[in-house]
């Protein structure tokens, strides 16, 4: 069944996904507007809207870069004065007002329709990779005025971004295995679960050393905690499977599927996580 976006006149399916204007905002604050801008790209393009598309994605890098040499030429003083989430509050907000007024009546109707929305933690992901990338540029624009040490950023803050985002990075690798069992031979399929097992093993090791820094708000270590979970039940999942297709039996059968359940109720659980952080 296909509704029609009033304000365009677009007919949109109800099973395609959008990011909902909730975490459209929230992934702007933790990931700045080049973030908004690729998840509101992808709202538009998934309403065939790909000239408003093309523009949301131009804003988000430009509205980017003006924030980039704000931070640049501002002094110091001037920059230790203002809180740190002020910016990231205002520019939330405004975003938020400007899904309302652009994709809002799409996501209501999509919404009325029964439609499905992205994840907030798929969000959160774009979110991670725009402000690694943000980061890497204040970085580099700072290196090249000459003045790198008054730019850094702190060194907390730039090791959780750098560490969720090999995180991220491992997960997508990780799960390419159960692509590649549909056609590969068993031994090829059992040689990259292994290689799946140590990718989580890595992000265990990356979620204790952000667990043992200083300083975390009680809501970021209670995330990291659940990421932590999540990638022993990753591990377990990966090890069942493995076990499965080495010995050749069914008897892991209920175990992996009992496992594959946590994991989702897991997931559920960061993306709650991810709503209210």
């Amino acid at each position: 069944m296909n509704y029609e976006n009033t304000k365009t006149g677009v007919n949109t399916d109800e099973q395609t996904k959008f990011y909902s204007q909730k975490a459209i905002a929230i992934t702007t604050f933790f990931g700045g507007l080049l973030a908004a801008g690729i998840l509101m790209r992808r709202n538009y393009l998934n309403l065939n809207q790909e000239t408003y598309a093309k523009h949301a994605l131009f804003y988000g890098i430009a509205f980017t870069i003006l924030i980039l040499i704000g931070i640049i030429i501002l002094p110091e003083n001037v920059i230790d004065k203002i809180p740190n989430s002020i910016f990231p509050a205002i520019y939330s907000l405004i975003i938020y007002y400007v899904v309302e007024k652009t994709q809002g009546k799409a996501l209501k109707a999509h919404k009325e329709n029964g439609g499905e929305f992205y994840s907030a933690w798929k969000a959160v992901k774009v979110g991670v990779l725009s402000m690694v990338a943000f980061l890497i540029a204040i970085a580099f624009i700072a290196f090249l005025m000459g003045d790198f040490s008054k730019q850094e950023p702190d060194k907390n803050t730039q090791l959780i971004i750098q560490s969720l985002d090999l995180f991220f990075k491992n997960e997508q690798k990780s799960v390419k295995v159960f692509q590649s069992a549909k056609t590969k031979d068993t031994s090829y399929v059992k040689n990259e679960l292994k290689k799946s097992i140590a990718l989580w093993k890595t992000n265990k090791e990356l979620i204790k050393n952000l667990q043992e820094l200083d300083g975390l708000l009680e809501n970021t270590k209670v995330f990291l905690q659940t990421l932590m979970d999540y990638s022993n039940l990753r591990i377990e999942h990966f090890t069942l499977i493995y076990k499965r297709l080495n010995e050749n039996t069914d008897k892991y059968k209920n175990r992996i599927e009992a496992v594959g359940l946590k994991i989702e109720k897991k997931v559920k659980e960061l993306n709650k996580l991810a709503e209210t952080k």
